[in-house]
């Protein structure tokens, strides 16, 4: 880089860098317990999503916050992308075959 497109970072502080931000809001995910029947929000953390090799073994989990119940539903497409794109942590399966 020249030192003219660098030379204006050197005095240029945290707060100054940021500034003009405004805080982000965390993303949350509404879910339903098949078992308890309870709807509920829940944060990115708290969910888990497996993608699978077909659409039957691509899935999100998590844990019921009000009977604490292992909840597992298909992801298709559409929920894959709004899960990743929320910041959920995602595995990948690998066939073995």
């Amino acid at each position: 880089m020249s030192e003219s497109a660098t030379s204006g970072v050197r005095g240029m502080t945290v707060e100054s860098a940021f500034a003009g931000m405004r805080s982000v809001t965390p993303v949350v995910f509404r879910a339903g317990c098949p078992n308890c029947r309870g709807c509920f929000e829940l944060a990115a953390g708290a969910l888990r999503l497996a993608i699978g090799a077909t659409s039957r073994t691509t899935f999100y989990s998590f844990t019921c916050p009000e009977c604490g119940a292992s909840v597992r539903k298909p992801a298709g497409e559409r929920i894959v992308e709004l899960l990743t794109g929320g910041g959920v942590r995602t595995l990948r399966l690998h066939s073995t075959v």
